[in-house]
């Protein structure tokens, strides 16, 4: 079991003289004088370092990686506080190593600065050795330079390795001697809540709950709403280039968006649809080079790593020549983003999604049905529509038949993904997995494809720079080391759908989605 330190909140009348004569009958004390530090809290858009059990603190000069029980696994100087943390521009060492697993190629940013007015109590044993520290702290939020919103006070107590039976001597006293009660949550959490943000980040995940006989155009609604909202969400970090996945999980959600306007359209109002279809095409269009590119440097390590060490440093023309790419789509795609198109179709859909169950019922022939019939009907028909190509690709089967039979897999997911809490998960859930799986090998045999074509079509522009010979003829030996990857995800693909398509997986979706 993890040891983790112990915070309590701290009632005015329980004073650092209170605390000690409470403390002093059973141990030795050893208190440092009062000081003041400032800390900055950082984390991940989605919160991945709390979610990891962790905490990312710049306090005093040192960026710190702090463990769930409060203690320091790595650090680093670092004199004023930043205001982006990036594992892939830290030196390497411990810190880089330890964080880097964590957050990915996630940027992590200052979610609030605090100022501690706190004293430490070193707490001792008949050796003068110390077993646990007690921190008196008096927290706030600092807006500007000055502390301007008072937090909980708070008394933490903290444990040392190999003297557990005196942690707990000492948590006794300070729960029954001193009668205090356990904060509801940590500094960092309620910090962060005061100051307007989310504890655990926003996620990216749909979390729908809904009713089987819910009406189809209410069930639209509540996922549509998550789904704009996860839009606006992304949408300053997209435009900010803060980190790669703000555009991703932006492109998720209007994917996922553009799909229910197709699986529910009966829901609404068939001009209104029809242009709103069109618009989030278009978004989906606009924002496509640019995510294109971030991922062909975020793989591009990958790609290097597959050549031989000498030709892995000749392919740093094509890496100049991508990023100068990307930084000319990124302009072209935040021109778009912000122009007075974009916030007026986000602001038009959201105003139509949200009066959607006042409309009349005449033009959305399927508004008022139960959402199970409709959803049960669709993932029915789309899972036969897969088996039924599935099942005529051969090994003569051009790249196009699986290239569509992938794009038929992402409606079927969506649909799951959307619905799927509607119907037994004994059947839902191994049919996802059975999908991922097929998923992953259509979607590495379509991703080589379309590599290996970018690299032919960038071989002119290369060559022509300095260097370029060299990485020229590097880019020769990926596009065949792409190709071999392609060709072995083809010959993956009958196991794959084989496993998708047994027997008793259709009778459990023909019995459940009938």
């Amino acid at each position: 079991m993890k040891r983790r330190a112990l915070e309590y909140v701290l009632p005015g009348d329980v004073t650092a003289p209170r605390l000690r004569a409470g403390l002093a009958t059973d141990f030795d004390l050893e208190a440092e004088p009062s000081k003041v530090v400032d800390r900055a809290y950082f984390d991940t858009f989605d919160g991945l370092v709390r979610q990891a059990d962790m905490s990312l603190v710049w306090e005093n000069g040192r960026l710190q990686l702090m463990n769930g029980d409060g203690r320091e696994v790595a650090c680093l100087s670092w004199p004023n506080a930043p205001t982006v943390v990036r594992a892939s521009d830290l030196p390497s060492g411990a810190l880089r190593e330890r964080l880097a697993p964590v957050i990915a190629v996630r940027a992590a940013t200052a979610l609030v600065r605090v100022r501690v007015r706190q004293r430490v109590v070193r707490v001792l044993d008949a050796e003068r050795k110390t077993v646990a520290c007690v921190v008196i702290a008096q927290p706030s939020i600092v807006v500007g330079d000055r502390a301007r919103r008072r937090l909980t006070p708070r008394l933490t107590v903290t444990g040392v390795q190999g003297y557990a039976k005196a942690l707990g001597r000492v948590r006794d006293l300070v729960e029954h001697r001193l009668g205090l009660s356990g904060a509801g949550e940590s500094l960092r959490d309620e910090a962060v809540a005061r100051a307007g943000g989310i504890p655990g980040g926003m996620s990216s995940a749909l979390e729908v709950a809904l009713q089987p006989r819910q009406r189809v155009d209410h069930a639209a609604v509540a996922i549509l709403s998550q789904l704009i909202a996860a839009i606006e969400a992304n949408l300053p970090g997209t435009l900010a280039d803060v980190d790669s996945e703000f555009l991703h999980d932006l492109r998720v959600a209007v994917r996922r968006t553009r799909s229910l306007q197709r699986e529910l359209g009966g829901a609404f109002p068939q001009a209104d649809l029809a242009r709103f279809r069109a618009e989030f095409r278009w978004l989906q269009e606009i924002t496509g080079p640019a995510r294109d590119l971030d991922v062909y440097l975020l793989d591009f390590e990958a790609f290097a790593a597959s050549l031989a060490a000498p030709q892995r440093f000749d392919l740093e023309p094509l890496r100049a020549l991508l990023s100068e790419r990307r930084r000319r789509e990124r302009r072209r795609m935040a021109r778009a983003l912000r122009s007075q198109h974009t916030h007026t179709l986000l602001a038009e859909w959201k105003r139509l999604v949200e009066t959607l169950p006042e409309l009349p019922d005449d033009d959305r022939p399927d508004a008022a049905g139960p959402i199970v019939d409709l959803a049960g009907g669709r993932i029915a028909a789309v899972y036969r529509q897969m088996l039924r190509r599935g099942a005529r690709i051969d090994d003569q089967s051009p790249p196009v038949a699986l290239h569509d039979l992938r794009k038929k897999g992402k409606e079927l997911r969506y649909l799951l993904e959307f619905f799927g809490g509607l119907f037994p998960k004994a059947t839902v859930d191994p049919t996802v997995k059975a999908l991922k799986s097929l998923q992953d090998t259509l979607g590495r045999f379509q991703d080589r494809e379309v590599q290996a074509m970018m690299l032919r079509s960038l071989a002119q522009e290369t060559a022509g720079r300095q260097n370029g010979a060299a990485a020229l003829m590097a880019m020769g030996v990926l596009v065949e080391r792409l190709t071999d990857q392609q060709a072995q995800a083809r010959a993956e693909f009958a196991r794959r759908f084989a496993s998708f398509a047994d027997r008793r997986r259709r009778t459990a979706m023909r019995e459940t989605f009938a």
